[in-house]
Parts: structure tokens; C-alpha cells; sequence
């Protein structure tokens, strides 16, 4: 996949764990938890969705990793692509 598709599906599954979130108002390298006030649930049911969408084991130790919706994208190109 091509970083515009994992970007694609990323906002995707943002938008279905969040969809009070505007996508178009992300702050790429912003920490989507504070500018969104997305929950701890919330990010663990982003990474699940974004692991089985992927069939890709997301382990807890890579989460910090995981804090912007950049940093989200690297990690997939980085995984999958």
C-alpha cells in the first residue's frame, strides 16, 4: 500500500472511533489524544482496528510510538507497506 492509501485508511478508522474528529483539521505531527480529547479506549480501539485491518500485531510497547496521526502513518508504511 502507498502512504496515500494507509493515510486514507487511517482517517477512515479515525473517523469511525471518533467521529466528532475533522480529519481535514488534524495536525499531522499533533498528539491526536490532546488535540482531540480522544480516551485511552478511544486509542486502543484506534490500534485494534488499525491491527486487524492490517493483520498486524501492534504490541503495547510500540503505543508511544503511535501518538500523531504522522507518527501513525510511518509506522504502517514502516509494517505494511
Amino acid at each position: 500500500m502507498t502512504k496515500q492509501e494507509l493515510e486514507a485508511v487511517l482517517a477512515e478508522t479515525l473517523r469511525r472511533i471518533a467521529p466528532d474528529v475533522d480529519v481535514a483539521e488534524i495536525d499531522r505531527d499533533g498528539d491526536l489524544r490532546q488535540e482531540f480529547d480522544i480516551d485511552s479506549i478511544d486509542f486502543l480501539n484506534l490500534i485494534t482496528a488499525l491491527a486487524k485491518r492490517f493483520s498486524l500485531p501492534i504490541p503495547e510497547e510500540d503505543y508511544p510510538r503511535l501518538r500523531s496521526f504522522a507518527a501513525i502513518v510511518d509506522y504502517l508504511v514502516e509494517k505494511v507497506a
